[in-house]
């Protein structure tokens, strides 16, 4: 198991490591991923944000700028470059980021015909899983080979879905690459659970997303939904988490309840 006791006691403790994946876009994945990430990090988990998305959105979303990076994680994949060397320390608690940039929409042909091409993050990151309490991996909206890498690395998966009409639109895809994985790569991959987001209580058409999607992932569906809002859709471009850009919003009750939830399920499994 990835979390244990006490370091005294002999037992190493494993940061837990969830892949934030959809590969259709506008789902809330980024916004996701960076918001869990920060909530947890302000409970006093110390975090790491893996932002493989060739877009850099979850690296310029914690204020960071990716032209003043040295190494990304175009850098883990291809090289030999070590995850301590890419880490970057964020200005919000207990948050770090390992940057991306551009270089990475490129990877996935370089790294096509190395051995254990599956494996070049999982590899990457063993050295660093002691370092710290969760690491939180913003995949790209795709299914390829960087994906594959982050669910093979990863503990577990989180889905986010949007309380829209397409909702589960290419859903069967996702689930057949993660029955993949755990076949050939990662047996011990599981779902963390699925968010609702941009929910919005008022329409119809939400309740019925609701419904279906509970049909589709049973007991699997977090509790905590992460609503429509402004200021959610504001924070990326000042370079901060939701908590940290307005810490009375909606959204930001949000993530902080779904951290909570998130580490209440650890707890339950401790």
């Amino acid at each position: 198991m990835f979390l244990g006791t006490n370091l005294n006691f002999g037992v190493i403790i494993l940061a837990k490591v969830i892949a934030v994946a959809n590969q259709k876009g506008g789902v809330g994945k980024t916004t996701s991923a960076v918001n869990i990430a920060a909530s947890l990090g302000f409970n006093k988990k110390k975090t790491l944000l893996i932002d493989v998305d060739p877009q850099g959105n979850a690296t310029s979303g914690v204020g960071i700028d990716k032209r003043s990076c040295k190494f990304t994680t175009y850098d883990m994949l291809v090289s030999d470059t070590k995850a301590q060397e890419i880490i970057v320390e964020t200005q919000f608690e207990n948050l770090f980021i390992m940057p991306s940039g551009i270089d990475l929409a490129a990877a996935e042909i370089e790294i096509a015909d190395m051995e254990n091409r599956a494996y070049r993050m999982k590899q990457a990151i063993v050295s660093i899983k002691t370092d710290f309490d969760y690491i939180i991996i913003d995949c790209p909206p795709s299914l390829g080979l960087i994906t594959t890498n982050a669910l093979t690395a990863a503990d577990t998966i989180l889905v986010p879905i949007q309380c829209e009409y397409y909702a589960l639109e290419g859903l069967s895809q996702l689930m057949n690459t993660v029955r993949r994985v755990k076949r050939q790569t990662n047996p011990h991959i599981d779902i963390e659970g699925v968010l609702l987001t941009m929910y919005d209580g008022r329409l119809n058409l939400t309740q019925q997303v609701v419904n279906e999607v509970k049909r589709f992932f049973p007991k699997k569906v977090f509790s905590t939904v992460i609503p429509r809002g402004v200021r959610l859709s504001e924070a990326p471009s000042f370079g901060m988490p939701v908590i940290y850009f307005d810490k009375s919003c909606k959204g930001t009750h949000a993530y902080l309840e779904l951290a909570q939830e998130i580490l209440r399920k650890e707890r339950s499994y401790g």
